[in-house]
């Protein structure tokens, strides 16, 4: 029968074979086909024969060819048939789809639609097949019957389209019916219909189906809806992170449930890679992606692990780069910044939920990038240096690090560089390819911006070595090129560098050798920086290779900076090595004492460290030292003075200069001395024939104190009538000399206090030693120029820091009864009990600014922090119980009381604590507290001990404030206020301690009148930063603006304000301007929070709007709308008051024109807001009415008054500079004028552009809101007749006077224009 079809379907003309196939039953046919198809014979042919006898004009044709159709669709669907075949039938049946008639078509796509949601298909191969039926079907143009209505073939395809997203589809399919969608022609509508339904299909598939589906979407997402498609990926797999995270850090038996996390990652990873594949190829898709993470950088879970790790892949594509990049840096930057601001307010830490920070986000990211992310590597290291870059600190001047940006966006900043930092070294520590690179960046950051601060850089060197010298041994040669340049670059580099590469030089003997040699070169190098790097390195050296038989690390106080290198790897590499190493070094070394003072400075500086970690180059150094001091010391014991100062200094021609820092040399052998005696000696009894240096240095010390001691300043030629201008030789060579002296009767001081086991004697010669040096700064302060700088005040102190502590300690808290007459010595000094105390402050000041002290251990932060408590404990126990008003009530002294020294000292220890110390801030408490034992170390949180440090404090204020007025001391009640400052930043703010410092603060303030700005200023700054913490400050502003209000009187002179006294530390003396520009700060800081509220707001709707979930999504907002509500109210009665007070003109004025601007500006931002939301949440919400009623009625007018004020006030000014006459006196009054009426057209701009668009808000929510608000009348010019005659007239009077004043033409000008101006008012 197959044959008698086909040789039918040969002839010419097909009438007989469709009679032939008329006279077949439609099943038989279908049998044959499937028989025929099924035997893989020529099923093709009959096929087409099939559809030659059974055209479409006749309807038993069109029905008999859709019968035969569904056929071959089930037949190819069944699997039955060889692949060849499958294909000819399918390619057949695409070819005839066009030929059928618009209802067959129909019947058709119902067909297929009915088989995928009964997911009755198999396998999925005849769905090629619909995209074809759909096309065909758009493609007809008759009207078709589809359910009860009469439908265009466009309109077909939509329903049918519709029915088939609605359905379920089979997990098995998705993929196919996904990819057959690219073929069909759908409306920009129906493919977001089809995108909804494939997104959501994604929670219902295998992991690894994931990544083909996402290529499929993204292929449809080329006909439209990328945005959503990119949104609905994200969001999955944002999703997904989220629960993986939550699984794993939950219960232990979700782990046989969950997907392994490398999978996760894997799937992630390659779908990343689609996406940037995509975007490769179609730029509208990265526009998107870019355009949908800006606008949501604060809300949903748009800026995520996945979505971050993605951006990173994108800055592979060049025109997307600088984008991203900029992207990131500013979420990171935001996301930091808006943590600062929660965290300074509990106004916003009630209102917003702290969602987690970009930065962990990122961090996670270079975690999971281990996962075989290469994509995304490049991207982070990249990223990272654009941090450290961008967010570093900023220019030197003078060794400091100056900081251009504002402190408040210093923190973030430096969280931004930090972050670079740890993405570095994170990236370094897993992925090993990349090493080379990161390193080579670095340190080319090292080398080419020596004039830039580069700590953050060497930081990160240092890290990234400690974590693996070994591993960076394969990366030496970068390391050594990088010492080629050391003589070039500066000093504090240089000594960073070699810090950080030291665990290297420990594994890797090239690179040592290789620095040996660099440094040699440098050592007679013409630039003195570089010889003095080359020191600085010997230095390191020698400080860090031991020699056997030294002390071990712990005796040593301090562990070599890395501990955990403990590989020799060559087996010459030893101890014995190191002594002729180290030796070697000595022996370059001692060349440097013939060269410049600053070199020969450095080592003394060194050789203490060095003697103290290397205890077996004691003698080396001691012979050095001593061969170099006895050049300078007169060796007869009757001679005086007992050192050759005239030695020490170099004169060249005119020049002179310092040779020898003798001062230096001194305090180096007596550090390296009483060290030796101390540790060294007592385990070195047998060999003592070798110790003849040490006894030599102790005698040639001994001498020197006692003729130091006899010598008076005229032996060394300085006396009173000495020369000490900085103009004349003998002048630049008389400081030179007193400085000396002045250093070397620190030393001795220090020396002899050390040694004297508490003597009578020795305390006697440490007093005369102060004397000395007492005359000789007294003499320097008299004859510093005037106008100069106190030299005295320019030298650091060579007293180190533990000696300064143990002698406060002597001085003032030591009570044994053995030592009690010895000391009273010293204690019957006031001078030198003042001294002791400034030298600490002297130190503590110097730890603030540069981050450490000098002397010796003054670079290892353990033992400053050691003495840090010392300090503190002694100053703290001094200051309270012996209080200024006590101490010398006889003698009025120059200068400032021990207590005030005290004080001040406490006040720099505690924010220096906080500055360098914060992990340590318990242990320093507890260090305070005297009456702690041992037992209750766990008990007792850092908030309990500082507020029982604050009660201290708080004491000593009450007694300032109840003393007389007389006897009020303003600096010491400051000082008292900040150390209360500093220390209530210790409380934590949900503490008990905390809301009792806010109470007893708020007390202060309202009971205490005192008339001193400073201390008013000091006290509201903390009221305002404790309130702050607690509830926001507004209704405190409005009561503090009323008190303002109340003594400076009304702008209409006519009104009598009532005085509120709300606050009794706002008087005349401290109203304006102090108090009224801190609670005008404050009041910019609430509208800031606010101003920030209402971005966000506006951002969640603009999200919403997107995602079209508005109308259920809007009701959370309630809360935070009333609270801005409340807040803007509260605000607006407070410039309520404010506007209507008499200011003095100033600064005053001016922040509050600004500051009235700003609360416009915030209110226009809020209508805006409510524009956006009024239609989705049904109208604005009754307290938005008030607000905008009360700005009506209490705010605008009241402005526009306040302008007339300020003119009318600005106009008597110049007036008044007119009439005096002098030129001076009326530009400054014109300056004076034009600053303050310049902000006047901003905020009237400011009042009409809110106008504006409450006029739109009225239209759009149908509420009448204008009808509170008077418009302005400040810009309804017209001219006034009977104010123009007046005007005229006088203007006639004064062209009759100015001509006989020649020299003062110019001026009535400018008067006329004032007076037009008037007129037109």
């Amino acid at each position: 029968m197959d044959q008698k079809i086909i040789s039918l379907a040969a002839e010419k003309t097909a009438d007989r074979l469709q009679e032939f196939l008329q006279s077949l039953k439609d099943n038989d046919l279908a049998n044959l086909l499937q028989n025929q198809a099924v035997k893989g014979k020529a099923a093709g042919a009959l096929l087409r024969a099939i559809f030659k006898g059974s055209p479409c004009s006749e309807e038993a044709g069109a029905l008999r060819r859709l019968k035969i159709y569904i056929c071959g669709i089930h037949l190819v669907e069944s699997g039955d048939l060889q692949k060849e075949v499958a294909s000819e039938i399918i390619g057949l049946l695409m070819l005839e789809a066009h030929n059928f008639p618009g209802p067959l078509l129909v019947e058709l796509a119902k067909e297929f639609v009915g088989a995928i949601e009964e997911g009755s298909l198999t396998n999925g191969k005849s769905l090629e097949l619909l995209p074809i039926i759909l096309t065909a079907l758009v493609a007809n143009k008759e009207n078709l019957a589809y359910g009860k209505g009469v439908l265009s073939g466009e309109e077909c395809k939509k329903q049918l389209i519709n029915t088939l997203c609605s359905g379920r589809w089979d997990r098995q399919y998705v993929i196919q019916l996904t990819s057959m969608f690219k073929d069909v022609p759908l409306t920009a509508e129906e493919v977001e219909f089809v995108m909804e339904k494939v997104l959501r299909m994604f929670s219902k598939l295998n992991l690894q189906e994931i990544p083909p589906l996402v290529y499929q979407l993204l292929v449809l997402s080329s006909k439209g809806s990328r945005r959503r498609a990119l949104e609905g990926i994200i969001t999955f797999f944002s999703e997904l992170d989220k629960q993986h995270n939550e699984e794993q850090s939950g219960d232990e038996l979700l782990d046989l449930v969950t997907v392994p996390s490398g999978e996760l990652r894997h799937v992630e990873g390659t779908v990343i890679l689609h996406i940037v594949f995509a975007i490769k190829l179609d730029c509208e898709l990265g526009r998107e992606l870019l355009k949908h993470l800006k606008a949501g950088q604060d809300f949903s879970n748009n800026i995520c692990p996945f979505s971050i790790a993605l951006l990173l892949s994108v800055t592979r594509i060049q025109r997307y780069e600088e984008q991203v990049f900029d992207l990131l840096k500013a979420s990171v930057v935001k996301s930091f910044k808006d943590l600062q601001l929660l965290q300074g307010s509990k106004f916003l830490q009630n209102l917003v939920t702290q969602r987690s920070c970009v930065s962990t986000m990122i961090l996670e990211v270079v975690k999971n990038s281990v996962h075989s992310w290469d994509h995304v590597t490049q991207g982070l290291v990249e990223f990272g240096f654009i941090l450290m870059d961008s967010y570093g600190p900023k220019k030197i001047l003078d060794g400091k690090t100056i900081e251009t940006s504002s402190s408040l966006s210093k923190i973030p900043n430096q969280h931004a560089c930090k972050l670079g930092a740890n993405i570095l070294l994170e990236t370094f520590k897993i992925h090993e390819m990349i090493r080379q690179e990161i390193l080579e960046q670095v340190l080319n950051r090292v080398v080419t911006r020596a004039s830039s601060p580069i700590s953050h850089y060497l930081d990160l060197l240092s890290n990234i070595i400690m974590y693996a010298p070994l591993v960076l041994q394969s990366c030496s040669s970068k390391v050594t090129e990088t010492f080629d340049y050391l003589s070039f670059l500066p000093l504090q580099t240089v000594q960073g560098l070699l810090k950080a590469v030291q665990p290297l030089l420990k594994v890797s003997m090239s690179v040592r050798d290789s620095l040996i040699l660099v440094l040699r070169k440098a050592m007679f190098a013409s630039q003195l920086d570089a010889r003095k790097s080359a020191v600085a390195g010997f230095l390191l050296l020698l400080k860090n290779f031991k020699v056997l038989g030294s002390l071990s690390s712990s005796q040593c106080s301090q562990s070599i900076g890395v501990s955990q290198v403990h590989v020799d790897v060559h087996s010459r590499y030893n101890s014995v090595a190191n002594e002729t190493f180290c030796l070697e070094i000595m022996d370059s070394l001692r060349r440097c004492l013939g060269q410049q003072a600053d070199v020969r400075l450095m080592l003394y500086e060194g050789f203490y460290d060095v003697l103290r970690r290397n205890s077996q180059l004691a003698n080396s150094i001691m012979q050095t030292l001593l061969s170099q001091l006895k050049q300078f010391y007169e060796p007869e014991p009757d001679v005086l003075p007992p050192l050759k100062l005239e030695a020490c200094i170099l004169t060249q021609g005119d020049q002179i200069s310092l040779q020898e820092p003798l001062d230096y040399l001194l305090c180096c052998v007596q550090h390296c001395l009483v060290w030796f005696k101390s540790r060294v000696m007592p385990l070195q009894q047998e060999e003592e024939e070798e110790e003849g240096f040490y006894q030599d240095l102790e005698d040639m010390l001994e001498s020197v104190t006692s003729r130091m001691i006899k010598s008076e300043l005229e032996d060394f030629e300085l006396d009173k009538s000495a020369d000490f201008s900085q103009n004349s030789g003998v002048g630049i060579k008389n400081s030179i000399c007193a400085s000396l002296v002045m250093g070397i009767c620190e030393v001795l001081i220090e020396y002899n206090f050390s040694i004297s086991n508490f003597s009578k004697n020795k305390f006697e010669e440490v007093l005369s030693l102060f004397m000395c040096y007492k005359k000789l700064s007294d003499i320097l302060n008299e004859k510093a120029g005037k106008g100069k700088a106190k030299t005295a005040n320019k030298m650091d102190s060579f007293l180190s820091m533990k000696f300064v502590s143990d002698l406060l300690t002597a001085l003032f808290r030591d009570s044994t009864q053995s030592h009690e007459e010895s000391l009273s010595v010293l204690r019957s000094s006031n001078e030198f009990m003042r001294y002791a105390v400034s030298v600490a402050l002297q130190k503590v000041q110097q730890l603030k600014e540069t981050g450490h002290v000098s002397g010796p251990d003054g670079q290892n932060p353990e033992k400053i922090f050691q003495n840090l408590c010392d300090i503190t404990r002694v100053l703290l126990w001094r200051y309270t119980s012996i209080p200024t008003s006590v101490e010398d009530l006889g003698k009025k002294e120059k200068g400032k009381s021990i207590s005030l020294l005290c004080l001040e000292g406490l006040q720099k220890i505690f924010s220096a604590v906080q500055q360098f110390y914060q992990p340590k801030i318990h242990h320093f408490l507890r260090a305070l507290d005297v009456t702690d034992n041992e037992g209750e170390e766990a008990e007792g949180s850092v908030s309990h001990r500082a507020a029982f440090q604050i009660r201290q404090f708080q004491r000593c204020l009450l007694n300032l404030l109840s003393s007389q007025e007389e006897d009020f001391d303003s600096k010491e009640a400051l000082l008292l206020v900040t150390v209360i400052s500093n220390l209530s930043r210790l409380l934590e703010p949900s503490s008990p301690q905390f809301v009792q410092m806010l109470s007893w603060t708020l007390k202060i303030c309202k009971e205490n009148s005192w008339e001193d700005a400073s201390f008013c200023k000091g006290l509201m700054n903390l009221l305002f930063s404790l309130h702050v913490l607690y509830k926001s400050p507004v209704t405190l502003l409005r009561d503090l603006s009323q008190d303002i209000h109340g003594l400076l009187g009304d702008i209409d002179q006519d009104i009598e304000v009532e005085k509120t006294n709300h606050f009794a530390m706002v008087n005349l003396r401290t109203a304006a301007p102090t108090v009224c520009l801190l609670v005008l700060s404050q009041a910019e800081k609430v509208l800031e929070e606010v101003d920030w509220l209402i971005t966000k707001l506006k951002g969640q709707v603009s999200q919403e709007i997107l995602s079209e979930a508005s109308s259920q999504a809007t009701l959370p907002n309630h809360p935070v709308e009333k609270a801005i509500i409340m807040q803007l109210g509260t605000l607006l009665t407070f410039f309520h008051e404010l506007v209507q007070t008499a200011l003095p003109s100033g600064s005053c004025v001016d922040i509050l024109l600004k500051d009235l601007c700003k609360m416009y500006t915030i209110l226009t931002a809020l209508v805006k807001y409510y524009l956006q939301v009024c239609q989705s949440s049904g109208g604005i919400l009754k307290n938005m009415e008030k607000l905008v009623k009360l700005s009506g009625s209490h705010l605008t007018p009241l402005c526009y008054s306040f302008i007339s004020y300020i003119q009318n006030k600005s106009q008597s000014l110049t007036c008044t500079g007119e009439k005096k006459g002098k030129a001076p006196v009326v530009a400054t009054a014109m300056a004076r004028v034009l600053r303050e009426t310049k902000p006047i057209p901003n905020l009237i701009f400011a009042i009409e552009q809110y106008e504006k668009f409450l006029i739109h808000l009225s239209k759009k929510s149908k509420v009448n809101l204008m009808q509170h608000m008077k418009l302005s009348t400040s810009r309804d010019f017209k001219i006034k007749g009977n104010i123009l005659d007046v005007v005229l007239r006088e203007d006639e009077d004064d062209e009759g006077t100015t001509s006989e004043h020649e020299g003062q033409n110019k001026e009535p000008a400018k008067k006329k224009r004032k007076k037009e101006m008037k007129c037109l008012s």
